[in-house]
């Protein structure tokens, strides 16, 4: 199933995804299901999931100097994402990125996930390693997105990274991207940026999902111009609700946006995290009812550290 289908169709009919994240290395999959399982009852449209870069460590070694190692702290991603397919029958979409991978990491990526039946994913460039002040691509691999998607749609046209055909051609990829309503934090301006969104539909891309925030007011306005621009595929607006006193400083600086003046007020008058959750919940359920208002039905959560109060906003918008 093409997820574009439910933003293509069905207009008036209220939609919401949440984005969920593989466990870390050692860790199972009890604490991801369990997440799954509190919000399966509101019936997503689907389920993204995230991948994370493998990053460098330093170790001390026996001669007291240093080591330093590749780990990824949160393998799995295909893996998971076939495990809640099998296991709740709900579309999942899986993230492949650009950042650790090789162009031939990412073919056998996509070579497993036909495997597996998995024809949605969500094409992003990633984050840039801790280590490194600039985003630098694996030696093989992809700098920016837009190289990515070409070489989804050439494995869509049947041609693998190197040039041979692919003999026994599988269900193409759907694919969306990300967007950013306060501009990514890497471009020298929101035009700039929009016009990198342009090339990715021009690409082939068929939705983007916004990077969360808080005021909606600035995502009308991205909204509006990217329309402006020649953007014409769905935008899906991605909602966080805030959930604890810390992230008044931290989310800012982390995701890059904005907190506005009312919520950061509120936020400061609060003696405690439930406090700030229940602030959270509240903001977040008025987002959401002013996105339905301006038409926008589509609604995709991140869940990290707030899936109790996702569930809470989600059953007050039922």
């Amino acid at each position: 199933m093409s997820i574009t289908n439910i933003f293509n169709t069905d207009s008036n009919k209220r939609h919401f995804s949440f984005e969920v994240l593989p466990p870390l290395k050692g860790n199972g999959t009890k604490a991801l299901f369990s997440t799954i399982d509190k919000l399966k009852e509101f019936n997503p449209s689907y389920i993204n999931i995230t991948t994370h870069h493998s990053e460098y460590v330093y170790k001390e070694r026996e001669d007291g100097l240093l080591e330093r190692s590749r780990i990824r702290r949160r393998p799995g991603t295909i893996a998971i994402a076939a495990a809640i397919q099998q296991r709740y029958g709900i579309p999942v979409v899986p993230h492949i990125i650009c950042s650790g991978a090789t162009i031939e990491d990412i073919e056998y990526e996509l070579i497993d996930l036909q495997f597996l039946g998995i024809s949605n994913v969500l094409l992003l460039r990633g984050d840039k390693a801790k280590e490194d002040s600039r985003f630098k691509p694996t030696k093989g691999g992809h700098e920016h997105t837009t190289d990515l998607i070409r070489q989804v749609v050439k494995f869509n046209d049947g041609i693998f990274a190197d040039g041979t055909p692919i003999k026994n051609r599988e269900e193409s990829f759907d694919f969306g991207v990300a967007c950013y309503p306060e501009k990514h934090e890497e471009a020298p301006n929101i035009e700039q940026d929009i016009k990198h969104l342009v090339e990715k539909q021009e690409l082939g891309a068929e939705y983007a999902v916004t990077q969360l925030f808080f005021d909606n007011h600035k995502f009308y306005d991205f909204v509006t111009m990217a329309r402006k621009a020649g953007v014409t595929i769905p935008i899906i607006p991605g909602i966080k609700p805030f959930a604890k006193m810390s992230q008044l400083t931290i989310v800012p600086k982390t995701f890059h946006c904005d907190i506005p003046q009312e919520l950061a007020s509120l936020a400061l008058r609060c003696k405690s995290d439930d406090e700030a959750k229940q602030l959270g919940i509240e903001w977040a359920t008025r987002q959401v009812k002013d996105l339905y208002e301006h038409g926008f039905n589509n609604v995709h959560f991140y869940t990290v550290s707030a899936v109790d109060s996702v569930h809470e906003v989600i059953k007050r918008l039922l």
